[in-house]
């Protein structure tokens, strides 16, 4: 990395593709289909770097991370079971909400 302005340049930036927070806002399904190609993706904001999207088999430490969807969805379930909702509708739960504003 260089130093540029006050802030870290990414010397990798000039071999992939680079959007704008905007752009991406608007574009987000067809950057994520090029991501999910393979391809990286470098978010800028303000014209200045800000996040990296990168397919998630290419990075291994984040996959390892993951836990199976099995076993996550069991997990919510249990916590559900444990947690009994406050309201019995959306309804309820939209008009409690709104009184407390």
């Amino acid at each position: 990395m260089a130093m540029a302005r006050g802030y870290y340049r990414i010397e990798i930036a000039t071999s992939m593709k680079s959007i704008s927070a905007k752009e991406l806002k608007n574009r987000t399904g067809d950057v994520l289909r090029r991501v999910g190609r393979g391809e990286k993706m470098l978010v800028t904001k303000r014209g200045k770097p800000c996040a990296l999207l990168s397919p998630i088999e290419k990075d291994r430490s984040l996959r390892a991370q993951l836990r199976p969807y099995n076993e996550a969805w069991e997990d919510i379930q249990k916590a559900l079971r444990i947690n009994k909702p406050r309201h019995k509708t959306w309804e309820e739960a939209i008009q409690w909400s709104r009184r407390r504003v």
